[in-house]
């Protein structure tokens, strides 16, 4: 049985390390890729973080305030709102709907309904 003889150890010697360095520089192309993906992935968690519990003033800048004060905020507005919905002596909203609809029902009754009297007395 023959054994396959080595070429000349110059040629062995470039194949060696150019086989190296594309490894090398294989690894650290996948590290640089991974480094810009774990940064940009940061920067827009970070981004969101700051969007979730707001920003405090800066010289220039007015403070944002965050997802919660912004949910307390709107649901102090909808307590106000629901206020309006329900009737209170006369003074929401729901009140006045029902007092022009009364009015309306008896300027124009409907002709389904019995006969009501009119405001003019006829």
């Amino acid at each position: 049985m023959m054994v396959a003889e080595g070429g000349p150890p110059a040629v062995e010697a470039v194949l060696l390390w150019g086989g190296a360095i594309t490894v090398i520089a294989g690894v650290a192309a996948m590290l640089w890729r991974l480094g810009r993906g774990l940064t940009a992935t940061w920067a827009r968690l970070d981004q969101f973080m700051e969007d979730w519990y707001g920003e405090g003033p800066r010289p220039g800048v007015p403070a944002r305030p965050g997802v919660l004060e912004r949910i307390s905020g709107i649901e102090g507005w909808m307590r106000r709102v629901e206020h309006e919905l329900h009737p209170n002596a006369g003074g929401s909203l729901r009140d006045a709907v029902d007092q022009a609809n009364h009015r309306l029902a008896h300027l124009c009754p409907d002709p389904g309904e019995p006969d009501q009297p009119r405001p003019d007395g006829d």
